[in-house]
């Protein structure tokens, strides 16, 4: 199924100008994860403190385009870079989801959300995440299957955000974007978990 995620081979040929220099000056893809999952952190952390300030909201995505660029940039480090390291896979899938966590929770804050529901697709993108990790457990490929990916969860986080941030009220709109964003994250799973078990099955 298709998902913002197959965009990316696009992206990263965007982004590898930039790679090599950075990775010329001496930059890691640890520090970039790092950095990464630090501003998530940081602009998490002030959405909770004031949820219904429009600069803030209008900020997150903002901010989400940038840790995707810095999400892809840490991949091409590493890969392309000879950084590979057993370090930097604890950092990278660790600090997605914590970075996941905090940018989105807040919204559970902001008057007239439905609080439940950004609980829900938060905490289904985490076991969506980790049923992508354990298919390299049991010896298939980390699985990215969609339809609601990292990709695809930062652009309703991101909408979200644009949306209330412009001063629209939350309501019937905001629910059905999260309803849906949830059932998705159910059929994740369930793909993730399947295409994992067909790659190892007999």
């Amino acid at each position: 199924m298709a998902t913002i995620y197959d965009l990316k081979p696009r992206f990263q040929a965007l982004l590898r100008p930039l790679v090599g220099a950075l990775a010329r000056a001496g930059v890691t893809a640890n520090e970039v994860t790092v950095v990464a999952t630090a501003l998530s952190l940081l602009v998490g952390l002030a959405l909770q403190l004031d949820p219904e300030s429009g600069p803030l909201l209008l900020l997150v995505p903002v901010v989400l385009f940038i840790r995707m660029a810095l999400n892809a940039i840490d991949g091409m480090l590493a890969r392309e870079h000879g950084q590979v390291s057993r370090l930097g896979g604890v950092l990278n899938e660790v600090g997605d989801v914590v970075s996941d966590a905090a940018l989105y929770l807040p919204f559970a804050l902001v008057a007239a959300v439905n609080a439940p529901l950004v609980i829900i697709v938060v905490v289904l993108g985490i076991i969506g995440e980790m049923t992508g990790v354990v298919a390299v457990q049991i010896g298939a490929p980390r699985r990215y299957d969609g339809p609601m990916g990292k990709s695809d969860r930062a652009f309703v986080f991101g909408l979200l955000g644009l949306l209330l941030g412009l001063g629209i009220e939350a309501g019937r709109w905001s629910t059905v974007l999260l309803t849906v964003a949830a059932m998705l994250g159910v059929v994740t799973i369930i793909n993730r978990a399947r295409r994992a078990l067909g790659v190892v099955e007999p």
